[in-house]
């Protein structure tokens, strides 16, 4: 059998904890998780997991000396949106430096580099959206994505590949950061009012399905843009009330607002949302639909769901 050296970084994410557990489950894969914690989140995998701080060109270098990857699938970056507008430097440094940094050593040791990125390189004006489609970003996070991208080609010809995805929820252990579905999850089971937009719609996205897409780029040594995302276009609101209905949760405390009187620091764009044929044809990728991806969720969870 045939190995491929696969390193994961950001692996104590949402995502790469997805990604490490599912692809653990294929023993054609000598796999390495690194994240800057010390230690990892989640239980053991079948490979290993070191430290390892992306924006240290110094710690990559000797990292990709040790390992010598053939594939490198980078999920760390700065996500909070509002945050990246306010500290333009640190984003930055995360998501376009330390990825520059990937690109240089995949360049130097000739492998492969997948690039997770986001609906945000888009202004929202035409979606969904297909691969082909021009990016115009109107934040900086969306900005620094954008030029992730751009990074991520300097991995060489047709040794790069993007996957692009949108509003990602699930659960994973010890997770420093929340999402969508939990957090709605969480303020209804307390019977606490949210306020939700109605004027920004998306394709969410089941992590694991995320991770499954991905694995399949991996697999089928993919190179260009892919868009992994599921299929259903909802407004934001029109997602939270398929929790409360899903979970059998009391909608009424869903609030609706528009982005005009939800005010927060980056713009968002109001209508994204993808195209999948492309990753549906060439991955065979098969998201699952939103009400069957909740009730995944919710059986991880320990959650009565509803039957339909």
């Amino acid at each position: 059998m045939l190995f491929k050296r696969v390193l994961i970084t950001g692996a104590n994410g949402l995502l790469g904890q997805e990604l490490v557990a599912q692809m653990s489950r294929h023993p054609e894969y000598d796999l390495l998780a690194t994240a800057r914690g010390a230690t990892p989140l989640f239980p053991e995998n079948a490979g290993g997991y070191v430290p390892l701080d992306i924006t240290d060109f110094a710690a990559v270098r000797r990292l990709f000396l040790d390992f010598t990857p053939d594939v490198v699938v980078n999920c760390a970056a700065m996500t909070q949106v509002d945050l990246c507008e306010s500290e333009r430097d640190a984003c930055w440094k995360v998501n376009v430096d330390a990825v520059e940094h990937l690109a240089k050593c995949c360049l130097q040791h000739g492998s492969r580099l997948v690039q997770v990125s986001t609906d945000f390189v888009f202004d929202g004006a035409n979606g969904p959206y297909r691969e082909t489609d021009r990016p115009h970003p109107i934040s900086f996070y969306g900005k620094s994505k954008w030029a992730s991208e751009n990074a991520a080609r300097g991995a060489g010809l047709d040794r790069w590949a993007v996957a692009r995805t949108i509003l990602v929820y699930g659960t994973g252990r010890n997770l420093s950061r929340s999402n969508i579905a939990l957090w709605v999850l969480d303020k209804l089971s307390r019977d606490e009012p949210i306020d939700v937009v109605t004027d920004q719609w998306r394709t969410p996205t089941y992590v694991v399905d995320l991770a499954a897409g991905i694995e399949k780029i991996v697999r089928y040594n993919r190179s260009g843009v892919y868009h992994l995302s599921g299929r259903e276009l909802l407004s934001i609101h029109a997602f939270a009330h398929c929790i409360a209905e899903v979970f059998d949760l009391d909608a009424s405390l869903i609030r609706p607002t528009d982005g005009a009187r939800f005010r927060q620091t980056a713009a968002r764009p109001p209508r994204t949302g993808f195209i999948i044929l492309k990753a549906e044809t060439e991955l065979g990728f098969r998201p699952r639909s939103v009400r069957e991806a909740l009730r995944h969720l919710g059986r991880r969870l320990g959650l009565s769901v509803t039957a339909s």
